[in-house]
């Protein structure tokens, strides 16, 4: 298979959501569908010993969430299918917004009962922004759920997207029967009365006689509704849907397996394949025969007993091959990878040729940075990836003096994954840690004391912002750096930064220093 083929037949895609809203569960329906694992775990229940693959953290499988990106791969009616399983919760969006650049297109996962919530919304503003194509789940049809007109005019509203439902529910909680797929016309069933088996499906019109001994006493509504729908909803435009300006919509329950066969198959016959890429040199296009990537993520510790540091890398174009030598453009040198690895979460097997749309583990002996660039010799820098101002900030401090180089490897290799950012004042030399949520504080701490067996305590520091500062003005900057010594830090990458404790001395600061460009990313 060439080049062209192999990319033509890859769907990379983010499953996105609030917190609690069963996008883990799809993501693990997804994989037994793909003939990928073949037993799906909870990420709650005590009673099934196993817990769900993406979710392959100790913390995870204790707290119930996802605190990092997971990355997934399987073949399915021969697609070659890359999910990544994003977190859910807004302490650790950084690292969704990260995810979100390496992917083509995105599954958004909405709760039946509780409709668009509040990290949905702002999800889907990064997808928004960057034109990403979106198919939307509505899930937990298996419970008691709003109207289904009621949540298509929410995701209208709220996320600002047309919307057009290719499958629809019959009936929801107790009472809950199936879905009907519009698109191709079938009927999927409950199959057994403990409702945990995977559903039942029946090729029938709408017309059939025989479609009353399945659904009554629905049938009419059925009939009424799908009526409703052809009436006020567009008809499917896939080009819309590529531009980003439509988006499919299933309803079913993951947990049930209800609808996840339907999306799956209209997904890989509607998703984009790898699309062009954009870097501040110029546009890729993934039928290059050059290969080139970029590092969205970095994960210390994926295998415990190894202290293995593992950075993914995007294939944007070309073939990337085993034990072939790619400049790391930042650094400049010549690097080859004996094991570069795909992945099923936490496990990975030797690849010896990955195209555009994989994402491929790279071993990292810490050389490698979230952004930098892989190329056969073009000195290329991939942008759009996203670092922000940290909200929170605390003092670290080591709570056992004989570990203290375990704890400054710990530091060191968790600030790489870009869970938070590391400052070191220049008045006291103490070590500063900046997050945009409090539950990474813990994630912190516990990921320190079970992985790098090193404790740390937490001490409170009053700062509004952190900015980064630069100027063409050295005699300013000088002179600011003076004036606000006790304010000053320094970033893991040896950057100026200015830790501001309140909105009113930043003011005036970018007042009285106008030479001075105060940047709240690190990205500049």
């Amino acid at each position: 298979m060439g080049l062209s083929e192999e990319i033509k037949r890859r769907r990379t895609f983010a499953i996105i959501s609030h917190p609690d809203a069963g996008k883990t569960t799809l993501t693990e329906k997804l994989l037994l569908f793909g003939g990928a694992i073949h037993v799906a775990g909870a990420v709650k229940s005590n009673k099934i010993k196993k817990g769900a693959t993406s979710d392959f953290m100790e913390i995870e499988r204790q707290r119930g969430i996802s605190v990092a990106t997971s990355v997934m791969g399987f073949e399915y009616k021969g697609i070659k299918v890359n999910i990544l399983d994003t977190p859910g919760h807004e302490d650790f969006a950084e690292d969704t917004y990260r995810t979100l650049t390496a992917v083509d297109s995105v599954i958004i996962v909405v709760d039946g009962a509780k409709g668009v919530e509040a990290q949905t919304r702002k999800l889907v503003k990064v997808c928004r922004m960057r034109n990403t194509p979106v198919m939307v789940f509505i899930n937990k049809l298996d419970r008691p759920c709003k109207d289904p007109f009621e949540l298509l005019d929410e995701i209208e509203s709220e996320l600002g997207i047309r919307v057009r439902p290719l499958a629809f529910p019959i009936s929801s909680g107790d009472t809950f029967k199936g879905v009907y797929n519009i698109h191709q016309q079938h009927l999927s069933l409950f199959t057994s009365e403990d409702r945990q088996t995977a559903s039942r499906t029946i090729d029938i019109k709408l017309d059939d006689p025989s479609l009353d001994e399945h659904i009554a006493p629905f049938t009419e509504q059925l009939k009424e509704d799908l009526e409703f729908v052809d009436g006020v909803y567009d008809a499917f435009d896939r080009d819309a849907y590529l531009r980003g300006e439509l988006a499919p919509v299933f309803f079913g329950s993951a947990v049930n397996n209800f609808g996840v066969n339907d999306l799956l198959d209209c997904f890989i016959n509607t998703a984009p394949h790898p699309r062009e890429s954009t870097t501040e040199q110029r546009t890729i296009d993934p039928f290059e025969t050059k290969m080139s990537g970029f590092v969205f993520k970095i994960h210390a510790n994926m295998d415990p007993n190894h202290r293995d540091r593992i950075a993914f890398l995007k294939i944007c174009s070309g073939v990337f091959e085993r034990n072939k030598a790619y400049l790391h453009v930042r650094s400049g040198k010549n690097i080859k990878f004996s094991t570069p690895n795909a992945f099923m979460a936490e496990k990975k097997s030797i690849v010896d040729f990955a195209y555009p749309g994989d994402i491929i583990g790279l071993h990292d002996t810490g050389n490698f940075k979230i952004g930098d660039t892989f190329s056969e010799g073009e000195k290329l820098r991939y942008i759009g990836i996203p670092s922000f101002s940290p909200e929170l900030f605390r003092y670290i401090e080591n709570a056992d003096p004989q570990k203290f180089k375990q704890l400054s490897k710990g530091v060191d290799q968790l600030m790489d994954e870009g869970v938070a950012q590391l400052f070191t004042s220049r008045l006291n030399g103490r070590k500063i840690i900046g997050t945009v949520g409090v539950l990474q504080f813990e994630v912190i701490q516990y990921r320190l004391e079970h992985e790098y067996n090193a404790m740390c305590r937490f001490e409170s520091i009053s700062i509004h912002k952190a900015c980064w500062i630069e100027s063409d003005n050295k005699e300013q900057l000088d002179d600011f750096i003076k004036r606000k010594y006790t304010n000053m830090a320094i970033d893991k990458h040896g950057r100026d930064v200015f830790l501001a404790d309140t909105s009113y001395g930043l003011a005036i600061a970018q007042d009285k220093f106008p030479d001075i460009k105060f940047h709240f990313t690190s990205e500049f």
